[in-house]
């Protein structure tokens, strides 16, 4: 078995858990930085396991071992009391994330070629969210991820309409300036 660099997909793990913790139902329970560390470790412990071939399988592998790990966190958040309804909407919450994790990368009128090109952006892209400010990534994360509309994203972030758009302009501004330093390097 060839032993691969989890450390690598680090950054876009740190999105899907920060995108997981932005529900309200979780926010702010634990930390998102604990919950990839878990997650890696698993990972690493269960290497042998994984019978995927691709990326996209090993990305996806790694997303439910994290949805799992978020589970479990919460499970522990709430060992005096079961909550049904919060654990249906974890389940909810990771099915839909999943789902457009997986089109994403599947994207069926795509060569080969072209699914290795999306799965190394999609890492890519986890990193440079990674490096935004907290605003920033919070922002892009809730309008590009969870397709939440600006007035919403506002409310939540109590500030203006005009003020989140800012945050996504100079966000994604500031993701393709660190995409393009990345390409040229």
């Amino acid at each position: 078995m060839v032993q691969w660099d989890l450390a690598r997909y680090r950054g876009l793990l740190q999105v899907m858990a920060r995108r997981l913790l932005l529900d309200p139902r979780l926010e702010r329970r634990f930390d998102f930085s604990d919950l990839v560390a878990e997650t890696l470790i698993k990972a690493h412990q269960a290497q042998k396991q994984f019978r995927g071939q691709s990326e996209g399988e090993r990305i996806k592998w790694l997303h439910q071992i994290l949805a799992n790990t978020a589970r479990d966190k919460i499970r522990e958040v709430h060992a005096d009391k079961r909550d049904p309804h919060l654990e249906r909407s974890l389940d909810a919450l990771v099915h839909d994330s999943s789902a457009r994790l997986e089109a994403w990368l599947a994207a069926e009128q795509s060569s080969p070629s072209e699914k290795v090109e999306r799965q190394e952006l999609l890492l890519q892209v986890g990193e440079a969210l990674n490096r935004l400010q907290e605003d920033q990534r919070d922002a892009i994360i809730r309008h590009h991820l969870m397709g939440e509309p600006v007035s919403e994203i506002a409310r939540k972030m109590a500030c203006t309409n005009k003020a989140v758009a800012g945050l996504l302009y100079r966000g994604l501004n500031k993701v393709r300036e660190i995409l393009d330093t990345g390409s040229r390097s």
